[in-house]
Parts: structure tokens; sequence; C-alpha cells
């Protein structure tokens, strides 16, 4: 699964369709242009020792918008790393901050680096050196830049660069919020490991929740044997794909990987497929479905919902016309090129874009976040107070009605929120108001024909309504 050919650079893919967005509001072209500009980008060069031998490591980290504070955004280590990539990442950052209501500017942050070829230990040193020249610059901390895990990285990563932090600012109370994706018991929140992947699975109930939308998509009404190709079985895609699977009686027909796409038309058991990459680092040799090695021709088999969570640009103009999916969620950043998404739109195919659909990220993140500043978790004060109410109601309607209730009425009526339970309503909430505000504005305008364009003028409005409030407009 790595770059296709394309005319456009990542960057100039996403500045495009924020162009079309621009072109249907009457915004004035200086604001126009500074809501695209990139206002910061650093790169960062370091030497480490490895093995006796010192290796030199290139990072970057990019500033898209800082209209709110902090900036935020994850940090990848890879081997494709590169500027535009990271200024790319950094747009995208803004605009799904704006489209679901979390005030933070947006940014992105890369290590060009093949994690897989060093020790943990060899890891540790080179996260640690980075977080330090980010730091030192002025490019991390809780109150003005806030890196989240992305690809290659995770919570192992976080927690090594709030301890860096820590190091370099011992004055600073809330050091813990200085990134977010840390592990629980270091200052993370519960339910953010699997936050992108369940903000997907969110996006398409609420989709499913507006019949003239799934009509329009040529979909019969309701989820449950929705036929659903998910490409990349990474932190995002697995656990999509395995909700959908388990949850919504979805039948997951096709998983792309990096090495191949196993096949089976009477449905994949997700939790199998995971649990035999554990076991052998490889799709290959899975026994309840067809292997072949052509991972891309996996993104054209005829499905209802194809949701590809790996990495950029995977449809292009190459492939676009041979795409059978009726709807296309995408929960990787920018996985549809510019051109890929015209020849979509003009053929039919409803597209529901990245900056909406994997926001769950930032948006517990965020939750993350506010937790950190406050120093306390969510639920804390309340959740036993919620439950002796509730056990006070049970006991009301049993005087009243003079029957002893059901077992599962004094379990949902006495049972107090947890804070994952909190988490995801939270995100679910979040989701769900989301879509309702892309509906709109798709509803809006006859010049709005697609999710992607109502969503960037949904985010566009709110970053100009910031500048306005401020003063710059």
């Amino acid at each position: 699964m790595g770059h296709n050919n394309k005319t456009l650079s990542f960057s100039e893919s996403v500045n495009f369709m924020v162009d079309r967005a621009l072109s249907v509001l009457d915004i004035d072209q200086g604001i126009a242009a500074a809501i695209k500009t990139c206002n910061s980008t650093i790169k960062v060069s370091f030497p480490v020792e490895i093995n006796g031998k010192i290796e030199v490591f290139t990072g970057w980290r990019s500033v898209h918008s800082d209209h709110r504070l902090p900036s935020k955004g994850g940090i990848r280590f890879a081997s494709i790393v590169d500027e535009d990539e990271v200024e790319a990442l950094a747009s995208l950052m803004t605009y799904k901050c704006a489209i679901v209501d979390v005030p933070f500017g947006g940014s992105k942050g890369g290590l060009l680096i093949e994690p897989s070829k060093y020790t943990r230990d060899d890891m540790q040193r080179i996260t640690r050196r980075f977080a330090r020249e980010l730091i030192r610059k002025g490019f991390l901390s809780p109150a003005t830049n806030v890196p989240a895990p992305d690809m290659g990285t995770g919570e192992r990563e976080m927690a090594w660069i709030t301890d860096t932090y820590r190091h370099l600012h011992p004055e600073d109370i809330n050091y813990l919020g200085c990134v977010t994706g840390k592990p629980v018991a270091h200052g993370g929140i519960r339910g953010r490991t699997e936050a992108t992947g369940r903000g997907v699975v969110y996006a398409i109930r609420e989709f499913f929740r507006h019949a003239d939308d799934v009509e329009a998509a040529g979909l019969k009404p309701g989820l449950g044997g929705k036929r659903i190709v998910v490409q990349g079985l990474g932190n995002v895609g697995y656990y999509a794909a395995a909700l959908l699977d388990e949850e919504d009686d979805c039948k997951v027909i096709a998983i792309i990987e990096r090495d191949g796409v196993l096949i089976n038309d009477d449905g994949i058991c997700v939790e199998d497929v995971r649990q035999h990459i554990n076991e052998h680092g490889t799709i290959k040799g899975f026994p309840d479905a067809k292997f072949s090695e052509d991972g891309a021709s996996g993104l054209e088999i005829e499905c209802d919902i194809l949701i590809p969570a790996a990495m950029e640009a995977q449809i292009t103009k190459k492939n676009a016309e041979n795409i059978k999916a009726k709807v296309i969620f995408e929960a990787a950043n920018g996985p549809v090129t510019f051109e890929a998404d015209d020849i979509l739109r003009h053929r039919g195919v409803t597209i529901i874009p990245d900056a909406y659909v994997n926001a769950g990220g930032v948006t517990v993140s965020y939750f993350e976040w506010v937790r950190n500043l406050a120093h306390i978790r969510f639920g804390r004060m309340e959740r036993r107070h919620d439950e002796m109410r509730g056990a006070k109601m049970v006991q009301a309607l049993e005087s009243l009605t003079g029957k002893q209730s059901e077992e599962w009425m004094q379990k949902e009526l006495i049972y107090g929120a947890d804070e994952l339970d909190l988490v995801r309503s939270g995100l679910d909430d979040t989701m769900r108001n989301s879509y309702q505000q892309l509906k709109e504005a798709y509803h809006s305008s006859d010049k709005i024909t697609d999710f992607r364009t109502a969503s960037y003028v949904v985010a566009i409005k709110k970053i100009v309504r910031s500048y306005i409030d401020i003063g710059v407009y």
C-alpha cells in the first residue's frame, strides 16, 4: 500500500478541495489566503548514537493555524514522512477541529524513520531527543502545541514525550497535557486508543439514520447486513471493522493490508484476522478467506461501504473509475486525491470526508487534555450521587406499583456512568451533531453538491467567525 503516482502533492490536493468550498462562499480573498496558509514549519535534524554509531534523524512539526490554542495534531514515525505531508496533515487538523467544534488549531509532526529497524531502547532515545528538540523550540507544550499518536507511534511514545517535557519544565503543573494518547496510568483517558475507529462507526451509524442520504447513495435502509471492505487493519481500521462486525451485524467481505487482501463473500471475522496478524505478522495463511497479493485490487471490489483506513492517496485518478462502492467513509487522512474525488463525484459515489469521519481521535484527545488540566477524572464527583438518585427512583416506582422491579430495570436506572461511558457518550454526541451540521450545509445551497465541500464550508465559516471575533478580519 505505497504511494501511488499522482500529479498533485498531498498539500495541493487538500488546498484544491478547500478552494472548491471557498468558491461557494463570499469571503475576502485575503482572509481566504490566510486560512489556507501554513503558519510555520520547523525542520530539525539531530544525532543519536545507535549501536556505537552516530545516526542523524530528521523530523518536522508544522503549525497550520493557531487561531485557537493549543494547536493539535499527531506525530507519525514513518519512512515516507516529508515536509509536504506534514503540512497537509496540519491543515486537515485545522478543518477537522473546526468541524467537530474542538477549540484547537491545526498542527502535525513527523519523524523520518522506519521504527521496525530499531529496538525499544533505541526508539526511546530517538523519541526523547526528538521531543527535546520540539520542546526547546516552542513546538510542544500544554498551552501552545499538543501532539498525539499517529502512524508508527502510540501510548509508549507519548509517555516518553511527557516524561521528557516534565524534566525540562518541572514547574509546569499541567505537564500531563503536553500530549494526548498517553497510557491511562500516566494521565491518559479510557477510550482514547479506540477513539478514531469508534468515531468512524458513529459517523456511519449517523449517516444511516438519515433515510434521504442513504437513498441518494443507492443503498437500502438499515446498517445491518451491509457489505464492507476495509483497507488497513491498524488501530483505526481494526476498531471500526470489529465494531461494525460485532455490534452492527455488518458483513466485512474484504480486508486489505500491505501484503495483500483477504476476500470472503460470506464475511470475515475481524477479530480472527487481527489475532492471525499478531501471531504471524501477515494476513497470508489466514484460513477462512481467499488471499491475493494484489491488495490494491481490493479497493475495487463491489460493496456497499468502502473504508480506506490506511494512508493518503490510495484512491487516485488511476483507479477511481473502477471503484464500485456505494459510499466511501474516509477513515484515513486524505485517502482520496483531489482528481479521484472529482471523478467519483461525477460518477455519483457518495464520499463522507476524512475531516469529519476520522475526527474521533482529536475529539477524545480534547477530552483527555481537559481532564489533564482539570486534574480530576470525569464522573468522580457525580457518579455515586447519580447511583443513589437512581436507587431512589427504583424505590419510588416499587412503592407506587407495589411490585418488585425487574433486575434489568434496576441495573439501568441505578447504574452511574463511569469515565469510559462519558467519553463514548461525548464522542457519539460530537459525531452525530457534526454530521447534522454537514448535512445542513449540504442542503443549504445548490452550489454545494457533495459532503466534502459541505465539510469545508462548515469549517471555514467557523474559522472566519473566530478571526472576526479576535479582530483579525
